[in-house]
């Protein structure tokens, strides 16, 4: 399995967060995707580092320092994440 790993890259040119995409965010670190958060993402242990970032109304990335290595690299978070968030915010 390929994980969608994005490393030394830096986000497209980021504007501004719609308030669309910061309701989708805050509702993806309710789920546990906060920073000072671990989670397991595609079979690895990332100690997350940041906060969600939210590129798209369905690409999300979040920064991770992964615990085997101790590299911080920028996971995207899966799509089934952002859909259980985007049924949080609907319910909310």
């Amino acid at each position: 399995m390929r994980i969608p790993i994005w490393v030394g890259e830096t986000f497209p040119r980021l504007r501004r967060m719609t308030k669309q995409q910061d309701t989708l965010c805050e509702s993806i670190k309710r789920l546990g995707y906060a920073r000072n958060n671990q989670v397991k993402l595609y079979g690895e242990v990332f100690d997350l580092v940041s906060d969600p970032v939210s590129v798209g109304e369905t690409l999300v990335f979040i920064d991770g320092m992964e615990r085997k290595s101790g590299h911080v690299r920028r996971v995207g978070i899966p799509r089934t994440i952002v859909n259980m968030a985007k049924q949080d915010r609907r319910a909310a």
